[in-house]
């Protein structure tokens, strides 16, 4: 695995590193702006359809732990499939936001902790 990657996955959420791409990012006012889009692989729970890609779902964008003094937000794209049989939309179902906040689950846990001391 390359060492880019490596230290990704120990800045970012996993999940995003495997199955997203990072497009492009921005620093703006002590603000950093990570862009992702979902791979092209289609879901293994889905392999045995026939699929094909079929643009992306709206771009969400959450918040993530600060890096060195700058807040992160990660604009993510989803993307979604069609059936070619069935003209059914695929689409993975992901756990990417905390469900009631625009955070990743792993900053919105590490508030939660924080606010009990």
């Amino acid at each position: 695995m390359e060492l880019s990657l490596d230290l990704l996955k120990l800045i970012l959420p996993e999940l995003l590193i495997t199955h997203f791409t990072i497009v492009s990012y921005e620093t703006r006012d002590k603000v950093l702006h990570l862009h992702f889009e979902e791979k092209k692989d289609i879901p293994k729970e889905e392999q045995h359809r026939i699929l094909i890609a079929h643009g992306f779902h709206k771009e969400i964008t959450i918040q993530d732990f600060p890096l060195r003094g700058k807040e992160v937000y990660l604009h993510i794209k989803r993307r979604r499939w069609l059936d070619k049989t069935t003209k059914q939309v695929v689409q993975r179902d992901w756990d990417l936001v905390t469900q009631g906040t625009r955070m990743t689950v792993e900053f919105a846990a590490f508030l939660k902790v924080l606010s009990q001391y």
